[in-house]
């Protein structure tokens, strides 16, 4: 099987994410999308994440009817940061003969070499390049020095409809008591309300 593999702190879910997802699949014709919470991200301050519980139950609520959209926790189980070459090294040996497809945004493709080891992601994974339409897609010069003409041979590119929403705006607005209809789905926005998420 093709699976694109989308990680995010997903503190919340919004329908951008979702929209991104879908696009993936569609444009990379992968038969699954895997949403993996990350559990320590290393590049995030994680005292003010929701616990991952609360983020991974908001995801089930957000992709319930998608049975392309499936979510993985294991991230939420392991031990310290997370590491995306960690996360692809135990999904590979758990599934060798599925395809897996790290689906990450045009920016962090041209940062990509500066990620921990890329080489060995490059090993277990193709990329997916998420861009927006009428942007140019990054200048890869840097990232081909750094591994070889050969890597961009391992990306696909995916045009991602222009939509501005962001998880810290979902909560800014939370907090300020203002309106998140329609920025996520409304499952999750009824559990944000229940469960009073982002009100401190």
């Amino acid at each position: 099987m093709r699976i694109g593999i989308f990680g995010g702190t997903f503190d919340p879910v919004h329908n951008g994410h979702l929209l991104l997802a879908e696009q993936c699949r569609e444009q990379a014709a992968l038969d699954e999308v895997w949403l993996i919470p990350a559990g320590a991200p290393p590049h995030k301050e994680t005292s003010g994440i929701t616990p991952g519980k609360q983020r991974r139950e908001m995801l089930e609520f957000a992709s319930a009817g998608n049975p392309t959209f499936v979510i993985k926790d294991l991230e939420l189980h392991r031990e310290g940061p997370s590491y995306t070459v960690e996360t692809l090294r135990q999904l590979k040996e758990s599934h060798p003969d599925n395809d897996f497809f790290l689906i990450i945004g045009a920016d962090s493709v041209r940062d990509f070499h500066t990620w921990r080891e890329p080489a060995a992601i490059l090993e277990q994974a193709h990329l997916i390049g998420v861009n927006r339409p009428n942007i140019s897609l990054p200048d890869l010069s840097e990232l081909k020095e750094k591994l070889g003409e050969a890597v961009v041979e391992k990306i696909t590119w995916v045009t991602m409809p222009g939509i501005d929403l962001s998880s810290t705006d979902i909560r800014q607005r939370v907090q300020e008591n203002k309106s998140v209809r329609y920025m996520t789905p409304r499952a999750v926005e009824v559990y944000i309300h229940n469960n009073r998420l982002y009100l401190d």
